[in-house]
């Protein structure tokens, strides 16, 4: 049977496998369901249990169940939390193991049966998912980081006019847009099922690990312990938070020709070797032909390898650009 019938047979396995585990998880209870958005597994034991009825757990969760003790479990899930995508560990790792065999056969099928080509892709394809709900994680915290001064400005005005520190979070969560209003109304609801507002908090920080969230976190809950006036001491974080965004702002524009310069410098060699090909097809095609000399007799050309040096190098470039210009406030 040809190779490539076979990738194509796997990724449709692997497709019914996922359809499957959607469809068991669609009999999942509303009240549980509601539940779930708000409170973390591990605080469920907290909710008294006579009041809600609990259904069997589907396909979904018996391998989230399954998985719970391996040491790739609680980043994951980690992750997928901080980017507020509906997802289940067991759903992520299907949709990796789909995303990298769908690669590996779009290799097989474009340049044939290179077993190093598709062993390449095919790992590429497992860190697919991984790249995308970093970056949806990176550009919530952003978001959120963003909004906090107005979060907390609100938050002290409410104070000021008498509402108590529950009250002003529903105000955010009222008044406010997402993320941070979806932050804040899941603590609420959290409390409102039972937990305590330190825990409620302390989940928070654990989805949106921020510092400046770190540090208002930590003044409510000495506030709770020891008392204060709290109005004041978010007063002066919301100014200390805006001035930290003004210095970074400064920082980002004196560092903009440095970030644009690494850019150019790196993507120079692709832009040159695209022109190159451009111009003399002939010339430039010998990189990428599978024809001698070969560093593997049959599998990796000579060019290939030079290719995939300088791809490293590149990247490695990048990064190094990056560490540069990234100044700590």
């Amino acid at each position: 049977m040809s190779p490539l019938l076979l990738l194509v047979g796997a990724i449709a396995l692997l497709m019914m496998f996922g359809a499957g585990i959607a469809l068991l998880s669609g009999g999942r209870g509303e009240v549980n369901e509601r539940m779930q958005q708000f409170v973390i597994a591990g605080d469920m034991e907290m909710i008294d249990p006579e009041h809600y009825e609990i259904p069997r757990p589907d396909m979904a969760d018996r391998l989230d169940e399954a998985l719970s003790g391996r040491g790739f479990f609680e980043p994951i899930r980690k992750r997928i939390a901080m980017a507020d995508i509906k997802l289940r560990v067991s759903e992520y790792i299907v949709l990796q193991v789909i995303a990298a065999f769908a690669l590996a056969g779009l290799a097989q099928f474009v340049f044939g049966l290179n077993i190093v080509l598709v062993i390449v892709l095919f790992l590429v394809g497992l860190r697919v998912p991984r790249i995308y709900i970093g970056f949806a994680a990176n550009r919530r915290l952003h978001a959120f980081e963003g909004q906090l001064s107005d979060t907390l400005n609100l938050w002290v005005n409410a104070l000021r006019s008498g509402y108590s520190v529950l009250q002003g979070m529903e105000a955010i969560a009222t008044e406010l847009p997402p993320p941070v209003s979806k932050e804040f109304e899941r603590v609420v609801q959290e409390v409102r099922l039972g937990l305590s507002l330190d825990q409620g908090l302390a989940n928070m920080l654990r989805r949106m690990p921020s510092e400046d969230l770190d540090l208002v976190i930590t003044a409510v809950n000495i506030q709770r312990e020891v008392g204060g006036n709290l109005a004041e001491i978010l007063d002066i974080i919301s100014y200390t938070i805006r001035e930290r965004v003004r210095i970074k702002g400064e920082i980002r524009t004196l560092t903009a020709q440095g970030r644009l310069t690494g850019w150019i410098v790196s993507l120079l060699p692709i832009g040159l070797a695209i022109v190159l090909y451009t111009i003399n097809p002939g010339y430039g095609g010998q990189m990428i032909v599978r024809e001698a000399p070969f560093i593997i007799q049959n599998v990796l050309p000579c060019g290939w390898l030079v290719l995939g040096i300088g791809g490293f190098m590149i990247l490695m470039g990048i990064m190094a650009v990056r560490k540069i210009v990234d100044i700590e406030v």
